[in-house]
């Protein structure tokens, strides 16, 4: 993310210090920058973005109790965890996997509204919307069905890039996205009839029943460790024949990680065991890397879903 979230102490002093130390932290001097972090906590105690950067330097120099320490203290000024101090404390192996907070997902994504296609597609070499339009594609044509689509929902909609990738097929898109600033950048590609700003389940929950052709999900569901809630509510809102596409990360062990790049990542059989217990058709699971980091391909899925 190019990014990051800050949330002033109130403090000038606390804050400039706070600057510094970021300073010191970017240049590579790490101890200098957590002491004085640890000078700018005496002057605000409370200051949720101190907390967190003290957390997440102390975990780059191996010191897990006190890195845990400062992530705790994080999540305390800010109930809410808009800087995603507890999916630290899950890596760290301090608390069980859950769901990440809404307000962290939310703030993420607001910041990165206005440079989100370009970061993705020109830096991470972004391809799942393609990804997901081909296995669609694919999935019909085995199938003897055409690929066109009266009603579709994009959940997680971003800016609209899966809606660009399936504007020929589709009549009627409607978008749905946790993130305000998403959904201004969305509204503006004037790919969709109606947007939503809110949570993808909350926002599906809100959707007749059986009133949709097709729902993609263009990595938006690495966002949720449990996949059944969403699964469940994509099926009563699809149509029979209906279709639902999605691409996930994942790994080579059993049910779901929480990953280094604070996303989750599911393993192919549990996927495949959430889409019969939401009792939808598997049609096509396959391995493919939706995006780089680091250098390296992200491992993947692409999964393409019927209701029958």
């Amino acid at each position: 993310m190019p990014l990051r979230l800050f949330q002033s102490s109130g403090d000038l002093i606390a804050d400039r210090r706070f600057e510094f130390a970021r300073d010191l932290q970017l240049k590579g001097d790490l101890p200098a920058a957590a002491d004085l972090l640890e000078q700018t906590l005496e002057l605000a105690p409370n200051f949720t973005s101190a907390w967190f950067t003290l957390g997440e330097i102390r975990e780059e120099l191996g010191e897990r109790d006190k890195a845990i320490a400062a992530f705790r203290k994080a999540r305390e000024s800010d109930p809410d965890d808009q800087h995603g101090a507890g999916l630290h404390l899950i890596r760290l192996g301090d608390e069980q996997l859950s769901e990440m907070p809404k307000a962290y997902v939310q703030a993420l994504f607001d910041q990165y509204a206005p440079h989100f296609e370009d970061a993705l597609v020109n830096d991470l070499e972004y391809r799942a919307p393609s990804l997901i339009f081909k296995a669609v594609v694919a999935a019909r044509v085995a199938a003897r069905k055409p690929a066109l689509f009266k009603q579709a929902i994009d959940l997680g909609c971003g800016t609209g890039l899966a809606a660009a990738a399936f504007a020929k097929q589709v009549d009627h898109f409607a978008g749905i996205d946790l993130s305000s600033g998403m959904i201004k950048e969305a509204r503006a590609t004037g790919l969709y009839a109606e947007l939503e700003v809110a949570d993808m389940i909350d926002g599906l929950r809100g959707k007749p029943n059986a009133s949709a052709n097709l729902m993609v999900a263009a990595d938006a569901f690495v966002y949720l460790s449990d996949l059944a809630p969403v699964l469940t509510e994509a099926r009563r809102v699809l149509a029979a024949g209906g279709v639902l596409a999605f691409t996930l990360e994942t790994h080579d062990g059993s049910g779901i990680i929480l990953g280094e790049g604070l996303r989750y990542a599911h393993a192919a059989e549990y996927v495949r065991s959430a889409l019969i217990r939401a009792g939808l058709k598997l049609l096509t699971l396959q391995t493919a890397s939706p995006r780089i980091e680091n250098n390296e391909p992200v491992r993947g899925l692409v999964v393409v879903a019927e209701k029958t």
